[in-house]
């Protein structure tokens, strides 16, 4: 009987890619192209890229790796920490800041949670619609246009939480509106969360920190 597991049957039914003849390139349409046709400048400059992607997979590994680390060192300080008061502490850890003895240095763990709005989010829109076209006239301009952008979506059809949820800070009492204040509110959730951390350096004697970057696009 074969001891071979689904996914070992299922792999070994893929084709296994075609072997690039020696002299020859791939170009990007999937093209066998001979090397002598490929101007050195162009031979050149794939070894670059091939070099720096080598390079910047390794250090995506190095970094999700630190990453794992930081927090796993993190939680385990947390609960050595309340152990201290016989707490134990379940679930996943909140914000966190964790400072250095002298100050120098801090560590900021925090969880960032993603928030979307369910159906009801369609009745205060109409609600809020059926308030600025009757205030047509009176209405203060600000507000028709806050309320257009709070609705509008990004390149991926997203829509802005943050100008949405801002709507509810202008005190009007029409009841409609109101009405649909409430259905935003109620129409958040929280599907999903992640955890980040960032570092930071004193600068001199000051309050301030400066941000220990880590991001190689905003190094």
């Amino acid at each position: 009987m074969s001891t071979k597991t689904k996914t070992e049957a299922t792999d070994s039914a893929k084709p296994a890619p075609a072997a690039i003849p020696e002299g020859y390139r791939l170009d990007a349409k999937g093209r066998l192209v001979p090397v002598e046709l490929i101007k050195p400048i162009d031979l050149t400059r794939d070894e670059l890229v091939q070099e720096l992607v080598k390079k910047a997979k390794a250090l995506s590994t190095t970094i999700a790796s630190f990453r794992a680390e930081v927090f796993d060192l993190a939680d385990q300080f947390v609960a050595l920490s309340a152990a201290e008061f016989k707490v134990s502490l379940g679930g996943r850890k909140g914000n966190l800041t964790l400072h250095s003895f002298d100050g120098r240095y801090k560590v900021l763990l925090a969880i960032a949670e993603h928030l979307t709005f369910d159906e009801r989010l369609q009745a205060a829109k109409a609600l809020i619609d059926e308030c600025i076209n009757e205030w047509a006239e009176c209405a203060r301009p600000e507000i028709k246009v806050l309320v257009s952008e709070a609705f509008d979506t990004d390149k991926e059809g997203k829509l802005n939480t943050g100008k949405i949820l801002g709507l509810r800070r202008f005190d009007i009492q029409d009841k409609r509106w109101q009405k649909a204040m409430t259905a935003i509110g109620e129409s958040l959730q929280v599907v999903g969360s992640k955890r980040y951390v960032r570092f930071y350096e004193r600068v001199g004697d000051t309050d301030r920190y400066d941000p220990i970057t880590l991001d190689i696009a905003g190094a």
